[in-house]
């Protein structure tokens, strides 16, 4: 078993650092990336339910279809700034998985 409080040759020196800065940005990056879609998503379901209760039954299919494009946003937008996260933390995507 290895001891978690060793550090490996990877975390000390330049390279420790150039990983505690990319770290940080990609946390800041990733989560302004989450806020980001996160009101998109909401914006355009809102819209989407807002179409729909003006128009009834004529607008509901572009309603629903507005509400699920918002949600697709979210998502992506969420899965790209997980990506940015991981690779901030210098991920592979074996480890990015786990």
């Amino acid at each position: 078993m290895s001891d978690p409080t060793k550090k490996s040759p990877s975390d000390t020196g330049i390279t420790g650092a150039g990983k505690a800065v990319t770290s940080t940005l990609g946390n800041t990056v990733g989560g302004l990336a989450d806020t980001v879609g996160g009101v998109l998503g909401a914006t355009a379901r809102g819209v989407g339910e807002t179409v729909t209760g003006a128009t009834g039954g004529l607008g509901k299919p572009l309603g629903e279809a507005l509400g699920k494009a918002g949600s697709g946003v979210e998502g992506g937008v969420a899965n790209v700034a997980q990506g940015v996260r991981d690779a901030g933390e210098w991920k592979m995507n074996s480890e990015a998985k786990k």
